[in-house]
């Protein structure tokens, strides 16, 4: 590995089969939480990743956008296990190599992801959908006998609290508004108690007051963990993030704030048309 780790430690960091943990936190000391460094990935020749290096800082809400085709859906493919790059480094904190790790072991770690569509259980109500999600023994047998703790009970009621569906705690899932089904697995990925989150396309057929609050929910969670937001509405990720990166195809085109991105002459050409 030649670069960011080698800069920061006078070598590549080695893999570690857990994470190196400071005060209940993910060893952030010296750098990102989650960087990417020179990755590539082709399927069939096409290159979806060219070169690409990212890195996202601890409890920082970072929005990529970009055109069709440029690379947002690989890269979360990559961090979260699902694709193998032809090259690069993948490192959660200064320890793991997350290229060493399958999906499981990635989730376990504390790297979780929301796809487009929310995946809830609709016949169970938000309660129940929140304490299948809870991080905790999942094996038949400790499943079978499990009970709440009084500590567990409390999570579950702070995250039906955060995500603003106390009122529905009881109702079925499957009756939920869209934006309520979002929300829920966002309360979902909460209860793994995840240092980052992947997401992907938030507000996709959401009512604008249903955007607004999403925007609400993103920005109260950053902080406590590090979020990654794919989206594609402009005015969405102005409303909720301080730093952008736009991908074109495959590479880091440029970074900042939403202001400078917009009138960057390339992003102006590449993808906002103007």
């Amino acid at each position: 590995m030649n670069s960011f780790a080698e800069n920061i430690f006078g070598e590549a960091p080695k893999a570690s089969s857990g994470i190196l943990v400071v005060d209940g936190q993910v060893d952030t000391r010296h750098g990102p939480i989650l960087y990417l460094e020179d990755v590539s990935v082709s399927f069939d020749g096409f290159k979806a990743l060219n070169d690409l290096s990212l890195y996202i800082d601890a409890g920082e809400l970072r929005c990529l956008i970009g055109p069709n085709g440029a690379g947002k859906t690989t890269l979360m493919d990559v961090i979260t296990g699902k694709t193998r790059p032809d090259m690069g480094s993948v490192f959660f904190g200064q320890t793991i190599d997350l290229l060493k790790m399958d999906e499981p072991e990635i989730a376990q770690a504390g790297i979780c992801r929301k796809f487009q569509k929310p995946s809830i259980f609709d016949a169970l109500t938000v309660f129940e959908n929140l304490e299948l999600a809870l991080k905790a023994d999942k094996r038949t047998w400790p499943t079978l006998f499990h009970r709440l703790s009084s500590t567990q009970y409390d999570r579950i009621n702070h995250v039906i609290e955060v995500i603003g569906l106390m009122s529905c705690n009881q109702h079925r899932a499957g009756i939920l508004s869209h934006g309520q089904k979002q929300w829920l697995e966002i309360g979902m990925l909460l209860m793994q108690e995840p240092k980052v989150m992947l997401v992907d396309e938030p507000i996709a057929g959401m009512t604008h007051q249903e955007v607004e609050r999403t925007a609400e929910l993103l920005l109260s969670l950053q902080g406590q963990h590090s979020i990654v937001v794919v989206e594609h509405d402009m005015e969405f990720v102005r409303s909720i993030a301080s730093k952008v990166t736009v991908l074109h195809e495959g590479s880091v085109l440029t970074e900042g704030t939403m202001d400078e991105v917009q009138n960057d002459p390339r992003v102006i050409q590449v993808y906002l048309g103007g």
